[in-house]
């Protein structure tokens, strides 16, 4: 299933948000970089992000853009309505941000990176999903506190990213896409839906970083390699993970509905994902929303997603998984 000696290393581009321990290179319109696995093409391995290596969590324009989009949920009513449709409204408003790789590859030690001005294919992700469940559980009158506004966002994003929610350095983060899904999945956040959709199963190892430490920083700190390996080990026990192959994406797209979470299965050796998004349904066609390197800013792909997918040779499939509502209080 694989391609093995298609692409080179510079071809990689990591568009996984990393979140514990392992990676996730992703690409969709053609390769994209990633927070934690960054292989920019433009860039070249392990780029670094523009955004600032110290300071406050917040700056002012984080704070102006997410009180816009909490309050946009508010008017809309977004609280109430179906989750799919309240994460594919306020993803929407993401459309024409900034696409920036490696956001969270700043200097230093691991740090919860809050940035709404400036995304890549799994920041846009946790983001909208990090702000639904805001909105359903906090809601606009929690703005009147900045602080403990600020706070809640950030225990949402926190479980999202990191493995068991918990932040306890770079190898906590959730680098591999599969193991994002995974985990997010034990702690109820998401509900994986691939084995629904007449899938297979991928086999091939998941060892990117470790095969290639010189692409991480991190990776050179005493004890940080020893544990993304000891990740991998784990992500390779049982007998693979599943996903939708390429050519059998539009027999089962109509399972797949509005908000649900898409990852493009990689064909980069050592790689499980490529790129993710979210599923749109569009004049009856299925297509993804997601923050792409061909663009330069977050979009709706043109092309239905059965359709995409067979055309871009780094990825040959898809996992999905569904967003579960949060607890009312």
């Amino acid at each position: 299933m694989r391609w093995r000696n298609v692409f080179t290393l510079a071809k990689v581009v990591a568009c996984i948000l990393a979140t514990v321990a392992v990676i996730a290179a992703l690409a969709w319109s053609q390769v994209q970089p990633s927070t934690s696995t960054v292989v920019d093409e433009t860039a070249g391995v392990g780029a670094a992000s523009s955004a600032p290596s110290d300071g406050p969590a917040w700056v002012p324009e984080d704070w102006a853009i997410f009180e816009e989009k909490v309050r946009f949920a508010a008017e809309r009513g977004l609280a109430e309505m179906a989750l799919g449709e309240a994460i594919v409204q306020l993803a929407e408003t993401f459309v024409g941000t900034t696409y920036e790789p490696g956001t969270l590859e700043t200097p230093g030690p691991e740090r919860l990176v809050i940035n709404f001005r400036e995304l890549d294919c799994v920041t846009l992700v946790e983001t909208v999903l990090a702000l639904t469940r805001f909105v359903r559980e906090q809601g606009v009158e929690t703005l009147s506190d900045p602080p403990a506004a600020q706070a809640r966002y950030e225990s949402h994003l926190m479980a999202l990213r990191y493995r068991g929610g918990r932040l306890d350095g770079y190898p906590s983060r959730l680098h591999y896409f599969s193991e994002w899904l995974a985990d997010n999945e034990a702690r109820g956040i998401v509900r994986i839906a691939t084995g629904e959709l007449n899938p297979a199963i991928d086999a091939e190892p998941v060892n990117f970083m470790s095969r290639h430490p010189e692409a991480y920083r991190q990776l050179a700190e005493p004890g940080v390699l020893r544990a993304i390996a000891a990740t991998e080990a784990r992500l390779d026990e049982g007998p693979g993970r599943e996903y939708v192959p390429q050519d059998r994406i539009a027999q089962v797209a109509d399972r797949i509905r509005d908000g649900d979470v898409i990852a493009a299965t990689s064909t980069v050796e050592g790689l499980d994902v490529a790129h993710t998004g979210f599923a749109v349904w569009r004049d009856g066609a299925l297509h993804l929303l997601h923050a792409p390197l061909v663009g330069q800013s977050v979009e709706i792909s043109e092309r239905p997603l059965a359709e995409r997918i067979l055309s871009i040779g780094s990825q040959d499939g898809i996992m999905v998984a569904r967003p579960v509502e949060p607890p009312r209080p």
